[in-house]
């Protein structure tokens, strides 16, 4: 009468035990891998995903232009922790429980596709709510000048390619960074007749620095746009 082979018998002396501990090892190690984030040197407790640290205004989810959704930029770096950028920002870190440089970053990026649109559609009250008094009086003025010459301006933001921490200070209460915003745009101003008065519809590569300010200090205050040039 035929034997029936036992399946674990087929593998002679080898200790089964090993093996079922190995494979319970690496099934744990896969599972904190993929839970587990890389530390850099900023790290506090986390806000909830939802929260959006230091600005304040309209919802910075990332629009949808011409029906595609915006793509992530190539770039978001952040300061090496032990740089002076990187010490000015900890001393920031340090004095705000939400301010966070990546997540700083990336509503930064938010911020500025919010604002470059609000200003191209002549949205005075999201712009306001984003901007210093002074920036806001600036903008709001070329808005007025346009409407008055009755011309219309067309932004469309293709991509932003980097978006990076410039320079940190703290003075006093008040903390101000400097981002250095690199996109490819569309920007195009039509005249009352809808021809082109200025810009080019072709997608320019174009450099900007902007300076956030916030009042640390002040209850709910939120960094708002304090000064915009030309990189």
């Amino acid at each position: 009468m035929p034997v029936q082979t036992n399946t674990l018998q087929s593998l002679g002396s080898f200790p089964v035990a090993l093996v079922v501990f190995a494979g319970v090892a690496i099934f744990l190690i896969l599972r904190l891998r993929s839970v587990l984030g890389k530390r850099i040197g900023f790290e506090r407790q986390q806000p909830p995903p939802s929260a959006a640290p230091g600005f304040q205004g309209p919802s910075f989810q990332g629009p949808v232009i011409e029906g595609q959704a915006v793509p992530m930029p190539a770039s978001r770096p952040v300061p090496d922790p032990h740089s002076p950028l990187g010490e000015s920002l900890m001393r920031i870190v340090q004095r705000t429980s939400d301010f966070d440089p990546p997540k700083f970053l990336e509503q930064a990026e938010t911020a500025f596709r919010t604002i470059v649109t609000a200003f191209a559609n002549g949205d005075r009250n999201t712009l306001k709510s984003l901007l210093t008094p002074h920036v806001y009086e600036t903008f709001e003025a070329a808005i007025t000048a346009r409407e008055a010459a009755n011309e219309k301006h067309r932004t469309d933001i293709k991509a932003i390619l980097s978006a990076s921490i410039e320079q940190a200070e703290l003075l006093g209460d008040q903390a101000a960074i400097i981002v250095r915003f690199i996109s490819d745009q569309v920007n195009l101003t039509l005249d009352a007749s809808g021809n082109p008065a200025n810009g080019t519809e072709a997608v320019v590569e174009l450099t900007d620095l902007w300076t956030f300010e916030r009042n640390l200090k002040a209850p709910g205050s939120g960094w708002h746009l304090a000064a915009a040039r030309n990189g």
